[in-house]
Formats: structure tokens, sequence, C-alpha cells
């Protein structure tokens, strides 16, 4: 935890949740749920069991932090306790990845291979009854899940792929069984305006954990208690009872837990911005693989909300030059980003460098309509010195 105050569930049993106040226990209550918050806010506007994506991304773009344009989305909620989902991935030139999330934002692992097309059924927890011939049977782990595609637009040789990539995501299929049954070429993914994805869900929850608190608490209690959230260890749904027999309906003596839910979230913010090395880079090696770390990961969903795991692809955050002055664009000289000489960054898909706001975390709006500098991109050049400058 990097020296920060470990206020999880399970050491907060060993000291007794029954024992704590209105402070201590809604600092726990918000650093363990809070990515409750924003799948549940998200899902009751998204589609359920049928893939979606933007026909673009801009800085319109807000319903989630630090996105990219180097990649194609189709993504959806998976609902699955009524009855399994279809999907049917298609043959492809084109690269992509499958990540699979539970609400909290842990990884997990289907079991379909990468990059092999085919029709899978993606079956719940108490699924007990026959499918089609032909279906490739997944078990998931939980009803209510987060499935993303991401299909690159360039190769890792810089070939422009944009095509390929699209008429795969508009290629794969998902739809509810009894669906499928009835037509199996059903389902497509549906390519939808921006605006559909303009909800800035990041400044929603800062603004009212910072400014009404009693609403946010109210509004986590909520998505707390929806059908939404997984089961829980004995440990966590303690500390779930102790809040709401608390706090109640937020009718409770406020004060306490306004002040509680202010720190917690400074605790949230902290524990990602002060998560630095020598050169003010962020980073974190244990992206969905949380653990007992709930206050990183309540930190991941602030800024890197459905992020990919560590094999999949490495995530770095710099808000401060190396001597540390905020990077605020008033550096007339502009920004040197260096790399000693035979330490170009590798990747076997891609690297970019995107310029996000510091607050919202969303892509700065500029004349150019230009968001990354990119491993793909024709025409970078290596200065002799082996130093790489972006303005």
């Amino acid at each position: 935890m990097n020296g920060k105050q470990d206020v999880s569930a399970q050491q907060l049993a060993a000291q007794g949740i029954s024992q704590m106040g209105a402070y201590s226990t809604t600092v726990a209550y918000v650093v363990q749920f809070y990515p409750l918050w924003f799948t549940y806010n998200q899902s009751r506007f998204a589609t359920h069991n049928r893939l979606v994506g933007p026909d673009q991304v801009t800085p319109l773009y807000q319903i989630v932090v630090a996105i990219n344009v180097d990649t194609l989305y189709a993504s959806t909620f998976l609902e699955l306790a009524a009855q399994p989902v279809v999907l049917t991935i298609p043959e492809t030139t084109a690269t992509y990845s499958m990540l699979t999330l539970d609400p909290y934002g842990d990884i997990f692992q289907t079991g379909i291979p990468s990059m092999t097309p085919g029709t899978y059924a993606l079956t719940g927890p108490g699924f007990t009854g026959t499918l089609p011939a032909g279906i490739t049977p997944i078990a998931m782990p939980l009803d209510i899940s987060v499935l993303i595609f991401r299909a690159d637009k360039f190769s890792s040789t810089g070939q422009d792929q944009t095509s390929e990539a699209e008429q795969f995501r508009t290629s794969l299929r998902l739809q509810t069984l009894s669906d499928y049954i009835d037509d199996p070429s059903g389902g497509t993914a549906w390519i939808l305006p921006e605006v559909a994805f303009a909800i800035p869900y990041k400044t929603i929850a800062d603004n009212l954990a910072t400014r009404d608190p009693i609403t946010f608490l109210r509004q986590l209690q909520t998505a707390v208690a929806s059908s939404n959230t997984p089961p829980m260890p004995s440990a966590v749904q303690a500390l779930a009872d102790h809040f709401n027999l608390l706090f109640g309906g937020g009718s409770a003596k406020q004060s306490e837990f306004a002040v509680g839910a202010q720190a917690a979230h400074e605790l949230i913010l902290d524990q990602y911005l002060t998560h630095t090395g020598p050169t003010n880079w962020i980073t974190f090696t244990n992206i969905g693989a949380w653990g007992h770390n709930v206050v990183e990961r309540s930190s991941i969903t602030e800024f890197i909300q459905y992020g990919n795991g560590r094999s999949t692809a490495a995530y770095y955050h710099a808000f401060k030059d190396a001597t540390g002055v905020p990077l605020d664009g008033n550096n007339k000289e502009g920004y040197v980003l260096t790399f000693a000489a035979g330490q170009i960054p590798q990747a076997q898909r891609f690297w970019s460098v995107t310029a996000y706001t510091p607050d919202s975390i969303e892509l700065i709006d500029n004349s150019a309509n230009k968001y990354e500098v990119a491993s793909y991109e024709q025409g970078l050049q290596t200065m002799p010195t082996a130093r790489s400058r972006s303005t």
C-alpha cells in the first residue's frame, strides 16, 4: 500500500467492525465500494447483452476516463441471470483483445482462446440447461460483468488496418440464447453516435464526493445494495451492514459521514497521485488483480477505469515534469520525453503518448484534432541525442 492507510474490510474485521464509529466506517465503506458507484450508474444507461461502440472518439467521449484513440471499441454489460448470452467472434486479420471484469474492476479470464473465432455461450453460475449444437459453453463466475473488445487501428508495423478493425467490431454478435435460437445471425454490434458516450461519470463522482457527500453516500448505498454487486465475503458484508445501520437512509447526524466520505475520496486520489517513481511517472503493476488492496482498486477506477492487466497493457501517467512543475502547457519551450539510448519502448502491438485533462482525464480539445503520438505513426524520427520531442 506504499505506506498509505489500509482500510480493507479484512483488516477492519480484525479490529472489530461493529465497534467503529461513523467517520471510520464511512472511510472504509467508500474505499471498499467506490468502483460500484461507477459501474452501477454506467449500467443504468448502458446496453445489456448487446455490444455497442462509439462512431468516433474525441473530447466529447467522457463516459470512461483515459480513453485512447488507438483502438475501436465494442462493449456491454453482461446480464446472465435469466439465460446465457451467445457471443460470436468472426475471423479477422485485425489484432484485437477481449477484456472481462467484475463490477469492481477485477479481471477474470473466460477461457476463450486469444484471437480465436467461434460461437460461445456465456453462462451464469446458476445455468443448468442445454445449449444448441456447435456452441462452446463458457462458464462465467458472475451474473453481472463487463465485456470489452478493443481492435487495433494499426498493426505493430504501422500498417493501417482501421477498415479491418471496423469490419471486425461490426461483425461481432452478442445476444441472448433465446434470440440466438430465433435468429443466429442477429445481435450485431451497434455503432452509436459519440454523444451517447458523453456522460462524465468521473466529474460527477468527484463533485458529489467533495461538495455533496451525503448524496454521494446515498447513491453509493443504492449501488452496493443492487443486484449488480457480486456476493460479498463475510467481512465485506459486515462492513456494508454496519454502515447501513449507522447511516440509515442518510437521516442520521450527517457531519461525520460527510467528512468521512470526503476523506475517503482524498485518500483514493492520493493513493494514485503519489504512486510515483523518481521521474514522476505513475504506474501500477497489479491492475485488475487487487486482492485486499481496495484503495488502489478504487484509485484505478478514478483514473484508468476498465484498464487491462499488465500482461496486455502497461499504463504510465504523469501530472508533473521531472522537476515537479505541473504539466499545464505553460512551458513555452514545450516538453521533452527522453529515453535512454536503446530503450525506446518496445511493444507487441503499439505504444502511444496521449494528453489528457488533469482533472477529468479526458482528451484535450484542440484545433488539429490530434490526441496522440504513437509507434505506428509514419515519419517519427529519433533525434541524434536519442530524445523525442512532443509538445
